[in-house]
Formats: C-alpha cells, structure tokens, sequence
C-alpha cells in the first residue's frame, strides 16, 4: 500500500498507458514510421547516397606533368585523375534547413550526354557499374522520389536501326520489366511487387506511388501535429484567460468565439486558393486562425471555472501569488486531463482535413505528396485500382493506431479510477 501511495499521479498514469498494449505498442509503431519518413531522403529517394567519381578530366588544381613547359596542362600531358566524393542524399534531407541550398550536379561533370542540365543518378549508377573503372553510385534503397516525374525514363531503351525515332519490329532492345516485348510507359502503371521496379505502381503522371504514399505520411503527421501544437497553445491561452477573469472579458471573448465559429471555413479556404497557392505551414495558419483554436478554448475555460473555486486557488491568491502564477502553475496542471485525452482526436481530425481539402483540390498543389492528392488522381483514374487502395490502406492503419493511442491514453488518465488513493 505505501509503495502505491508513493508514485505520483503521472506515474500511475504512464504505466496503465503502457499496460494497454494496443496504444502503446501503436504509439511506438507511429514514432517509429514518423523517424523513418522524415529520413526518407535516405532509403527512398533518386538521388544517392555517395558517388566516387573520377571524370577523367583535368580539372583545376590536379597535378600534372609539365611536358613542354608552358605552365598549363595540355591533352598529351598525364595528370592526377582526383578521385571525388559526393552526398547528394544527405544534401536532399537538409535542404528543408533555411539558409542551405542544395548543389547542383551537373550532367557533363559526369560524362553522362542527356538533355537534362542534372545528371541522371541510375543512368549513372549502371554506367559505373559497366564500365568498371573504381567509379560507383550507393543508391538509396528504394530508388525514386516522390516528386519525380518518371514519363520518359520508364521506356524501354532500344536502338533505332531505322532512325525513324520509334521502335520497330526487328530493332534490339533492352527488356526492363522482362516481359519479351518491347514497352513504353503509358502511366499509370500496375505494381510490380517485391523485385520489380515499381512496388505500388506509378500514378498519372508517371510519380512513384509508394514513394508518394510514404511521403505522404510525413505532410500528414506533420500537419496535424502542427495545427495540434497551434490550437492548443492558443486555445489554453485565451481559454485561461476567460475562465479565470470571467465577467465582462468572458462575455467578450466567448461573442468572439461564436463569430468564429459561425465562419464558412470550407468556403473562406475556396476564396484564398484563388489567389495563392498554400504551403504546409500557411494552410495549418489558416486552419487554426478561422476554427482549430476554438474548441480547446471552450474545454480549458470550462476547466478553468471549476478549478478556480477550489480551495487550493484560493490559498495561492491569499498567500499573493500573481494571476499568471495562479493560471499556469496551479490550474493548468488540473485542467490539462481533459484535453490531453482529446489530442489523439485532434490529431486525427487535422489529418482528414488534409486529405479532404486535398482531394478538393483547395489544399496542397502538385507536386507536394499527399494522400488526399493520389486519391483525387485515382478518381479519375477508377480502373488503376492501385492509386485508390493503397493510400486508403495507409490512411486507414495511421487512423486505426492513432484513434488506439487516444484510447488508451482517456482510459489511462481516468480520474475515477487511477486517483492518488487508490
């Protein structure tokens, strides 16, 4: 019985949370795909994760063997070939970073002949891996991005005999998906499954879909934990502050409340996708500002009405603690429960605003990944079933585990059952 009264309320509510396996267990599995969609950039990306490269080339700085004497190097004189190393995946993940920009890797650095100012990193990774000369390309695991665009580089590569500039029968080709005829990519494309080249297929234009879908995930989460983390440090504010102060400054607030609330938000979103194109953060901002802060606001100001009669606030001011010390250090902590409880919720709330303001078309733009973005594409592509099922299937387990998580932490936070007495 002592040892029971010696743990803290916190405590006692971490391990009933723990105990509850279904919300513990997911809560560990959402952490965890969380970490690894935010390292994205090095397991699914088209850029690799280091390139040893010797062009061949003289360049700047190289020794070389003055034949003739004229202080400059000349074709006929051998050089020092330096060898260089290159991150272009570790830059990818950076570049969110203000302040870094992300190099640029030239096609003619790499001797590679293409119409595209930047080089062609598979292009590359084959032809070092043919040549045979020290040269290598480490590819990310699964090596596309999910913002690339993969119309032309699905072709099957052939030689045109004819140069007639398509193929025909008669003309050698390299056979990419093994099927013995030649193919060119007509996207959408079907997954191939483990050991293809695409495991969930390509959309309408051409873009990976588990790349997209994995991308996905993290806008998903991270906008609905941003709008969470804005609501609530808004809502607890002007909340506080209206239970606490009542009177006339509640009765303003709580008219300014309802106007808020009687806001068109589907239709005020409308009006400014008409002349701008929301980012991530600029449509959390607009979601919180016009309704997100709302609800919270009237859970902690009817949570701070009820503390705010109990003893132990009256103890505070009589011993002359300020009105901010009394809010935030004595009533907050008890009028927490209710809203801790609700967070889950939120945070599965956000996310289906997403994903329907994108479907909509009135939330995220092309090329920025998103659930609600494939599913608008699979609409209008209803027989590539791919596009539609899987983003569904990886909605549907992000919201299973979140809505286990909220209800293991409502059960866990119980003040009925898991008080200091019992």
């Amino acid at each position: 019985m002592s040892n029971n009264l010696s743990e803290s309320i916190l405590q006692k509510r971490i391990k009933r949370f723990k105990s509850i396996k279904r919300g513990y267990y997911s809560l560990i599995a959402i952490i965890s795909l969380y970490i690894l969609s935010l390292i994205a950039p090095l397991w699914v990306n088209d850029k690799p994760l280091m390139i040893r490269y010797a062009n061949n080339q003289y360049d700047s700085g190289e020794k070389f063997e003055d034949i003739n004497n004229n202080g400059t190097w000349d074709l006929e004189e051998p050089f020092d070939d330096k060898v260089k190393y290159f991150f272009p995946a570790i830059w990818d993940l950076l570049d969110f970073i203000p302040g870094i920009s992300y190099p640029i890797y030239e096609s003619k650095y790499f001797n590679q002949i293409t119409n595209q100012f930047e080089v062609d990193f598979r292009i590359l990774d084959k032809t070092c891996e043919n040549n045979n000369n020290g040269n290598f390309v480490i590819m990310p695991l699964y090596p596309y991005h999910p913002h690339e665009d993969l119309k032309d580089e699905l072709d099957e590569v052939y030689e045109d005999l004819n140069n007639n500039g398509e193929y025909n029968i008669g003309e050698p080709f390299t056979d990419q998906n093994n099927d013995g005829v030649w193919t060119q990519n007509n996207p959408p494309t079907k997954p191939d499954g483990f050991g293809g080249r695409h495991l969930l297929g390509t959309d309408n234009t051409g873009r990976d879909v588990f790349a997209r879908v994995v991308d996905g995930f993290k806008v998903s989460i991270t906008f609905a934990v941003i709008c969470t983390f804005l609501s609530y440090s808004i809502g607890i504010i002007i909340g506080g502050t209206l239970g606490y102060f009542g009177s006339k400054v509640d009765l303003f607030g709580v008219r300014i409340m309802e106007i808020f609330s009687a806001l068109p938000f589907l239709f005020i979103v409308m009006i400014l996708s008409g002349f701008m194109q929301p980012n991530l953060f600029i449509l959390a901002a607009i979601l919180v500002f016009l309704s997100g802060w709302i609800g919270i606001s009237y859970y902690i100001r009817g949570e701070f009405y009820r503390e705010k009669a109990k003893d132990y606030v009256s103890a505070a001011v009589s011993m002359g603690a300020s009105n901010k010390r009394v809010m935030f250090k004595h009533i907050l902590p008890n009028a927490l429960t209710p809203i801790i409880t609700y967070a889950p919720f939120a945070i599965i709330g956000y996310i289906g605003t997403l994903n329907m303001l994108d479907l909509l078309g009135y939330g995220l733009q092309p090329p920025a990944a998103s659930w609600g973005e494939i599913l608008k594409q699979a609409l209008e592509n209803l027989d590539n079933w791919h596009m539609l099922i899987f983003p569904i299937i990886a909605m549907t387990i992000t919201l299973f585990m979140i809505t286990f998580i909220g209800e293991a932490i409502r059960e866990a936070f119980d003040p009925k059952v898991y008080s200091r007495l019992r």
